[in-house]
Order: structure tokens, then C-alpha cells, then sequence
């Protein structure tokens, strides 16, 4: 049991830097230059929540020494935050902390108030969208958009 029994009581150590450093950087690196914002959002929530875990560890380090599971739990939290077949952290934004967070962005004035609320509601990537659409076509087509849409709610 002597390499064994080493290697089980060290598998945070051994494996902890790889798998909550080196393997987030690489991805991170990789979402920056991807177009898809969905892997920005994983990679961004997993680096706040890794940050939370080590300013919770260095705040409370003395009670943490009385838990030698601890760093096995972190370990194994990290695993569920990184993995791309789990991709904790992505869940944890879209169940917890999207609720919470407000991102109201920059909605311009020379929209009329109901053009507005409707781009408010939209998430940053539709309402890009739709100011495009706006651009290219004008707000009326953005109107007649949104009185279909109307339209087609109220017989549903």
C-alpha cells in the first residue's frame, strides 16, 4: 500500500494544478479566440467561482485544517466545474447567477419607448441582432417584427 496509499493521499496535489490551472488557461485562451460566446461564459464563471473557492480557503484555512477531505471536495468540484462533459460552471451561471445579474447594456434613445422595453429584454446577443436588423432594414420592419410576433402570441 506504500505507492499506492502515497499517490491516493497526494491525488489532489498531484492532480489539482492540471486539471483547476493549466487545463482552464488552455480553454480560456482557446474561448477568447472562438466567435461563439457560450465558451466565454463558461470560462469566465469558472474563473469567478475558482476565485471564490481560494478567497474562501485563504480566509478560512485554519478550520479547512480540520478537514482532510477538503481538498479532495475541491478537488472533485473542480472536476464537475471544468469538465466539458459536465460543464459545471456554465450551469451554475445559467441556474444561480444569470437571475441575479442585470445586464441591462445600452439601449440608444432614438428608439421609441416600446422598441426599447422589447431590446431591453433581449440578451445581448439578440439585442445586437436586432439593432442590425434595424439598421439594415429601419425601425419600421422592426415594428411590423414585433406586431407579428404579437400577433402570433395572442392565438397561441
Amino acid at each position: 500500500m506504500g505507492v499506492l496509499g502515497t499517490l491516493a493521499r497526494h491525488l489532489d496535489a498531484l492532480i489539482g494544478p492540471g486539471l483547476m490551472l493549466l487545463y482552464p488557461l488552455y480553454a480560456s485562451m482557446r474561448a477568447i479566440e472562438s466567435p461563439s460566446p457560450l465558451d466565454d461564459q463558461q470560462w469566465l464563471t469558472y474563473w469567478v467561482l475558482y476565485s471564490l473557492i481560494t478567497l474562501f480557503e485563504l480566509t478560512f484555512w485554519k478550520v479547512l485544517q480540520w478537514f482532510p477531505l477538503w481538498p479532495y471536495m475541491k478537488l472533485v468540484f473542480c472536476c464537475w466545474l471544468v469538465l466539458p462533459i459536465f460543464n459545471g460552471a456554465a450551469y451554475i451561471y445559467e441556474n444561480y447567477v444569470r437571475k441575479y445579474v442585470k445586464i441591462g447594456g445600452y439601449v440608444s434613445p432614438n428608439y421609441g419607448e416600446r422598441e426599447r422595453r422589447v431590446l431591453q429584454m433581449m440578451s445581448l446577443d439578440s439585442r445586437k441582432a436586432a439593432e442590425r436588423y434595424i439598421e439594415t432594414h429601419g425601425l419600421e420592419a422592426f415594428e411590423r417584427v414585433i406586431q407579428a410576433a404579437l400577433t402570433e402570441a395572442k392565438k397561441n
